[in-house]
């Protein structure tokens, strides 16, 4: 098992990434995507960083247009799509490219799964995607805060 806590990532200083996902049919939930748009409110995701937002079900996407959720996102400089499985499958929209690294709150992250086999994925809770999302780096929400 390859798992890791944020404080043994923050041991090994700073892990600067290319992508985040959030959400898909793994914590795509209304729950996951209010957490994220709570700490992603009045934020900027980091300039270079590709930041893609997937609600679980059309009914998910549509709640959130409603509580302005997909306003906070879109304001944030991420890309909010339709459910679909895309990157986590390495499918479509968000395929890793060689040595690219991305956060993602899917639920797999075996070699080759987003994209190119050098590529690598962490796998985190919204709030840890949406913290990483604005810092450019893997992060927890009281990064946010220091």
């Amino acid at each position: 098992e390859n798992t890791k806590t944020i404080d043994e990532i923050h041991a090994q200083g700073d892990i600067e990434i290319d992508q985040v996902v959030i959400g898909s049919c793994t914590n795509g939930r209304i729950d996951d995507m209010r957490i994220a748009a709570d700490i992603m409110n009045g934020r900027k995701v980091a300039d270079w960083l590709r930041v893609i937002v997937i609600p679980g079900t059309q009914e998910i996407y549509l709640q959130m247009v409603r509580e302005g959720l997909t306003e906070i996102f879109i304001e944030a400089g991420a890309i909010v799509s339709t459910p679909t499985c895309g990157p986590c499958l390495g499918g479509h929209m968000g395929i890793l490219a060689h040595g690219e690294r991305a956060v993602s709150t899917t639920n797999r992250n075996f070699i080759g799964r987003m994209g190119t086999t050098d590529s690598e994925i962490y796998l985190a809770s919204p709030a840890v995607a949406a913290a990483s999302a604005i810092t450019g780096k893997i992060s927890s929400p009281e990064d946010l805060s220091q």
